[in-house]
């Protein structure tokens, strides 16, 4: 009855060890790029950092750079012509539009 309980008891070590090490409890590359912070000046967009710090330009504390949802947009004639930023169609001149996310 001892050695039963040993054995059963060696097992859920066992077991318990190894979910600890499973890759499924592991951060991946996908999540660990997601959790990368950028800190910017609210000032001078152009100065970037991966931690925080002091604008070597003006001295303000850098703040964490919020995630911004991409936008995209097209043309509405024309809907191969798309766009990460406002502006007019090189088809037609036509006001690009921003595509609504479904």
């Amino acid at each position: 009855m001892k050695k039963t309980i040993l054995v059963i008891l060696s097992i859920i070590t066992i077991q318990f060890g190894m979910a600890q090490v499973s890759p499924a409890n592991s951060p991946t590359k996908k999540e660990a790029q997601q959790k990368k912070v950028e800190y910017t000046c609210p000032m001078h967009s152009d100065v970037k950092s991966d931690k925080p710090g002091k604008c070597p330009k003006c001295g303000m504390k850098l703040v964490e750079k919020k995630a911004e949802a991409k936008k995209e947009y097209t043309c509405p004639m024309h809907s191969d012509v798309k766009s990460d930023k406002p502006g007019k169609c090189p088809k037609c001149g036509m006001k690009l539009v921003e595509k609504k996310k479904m």
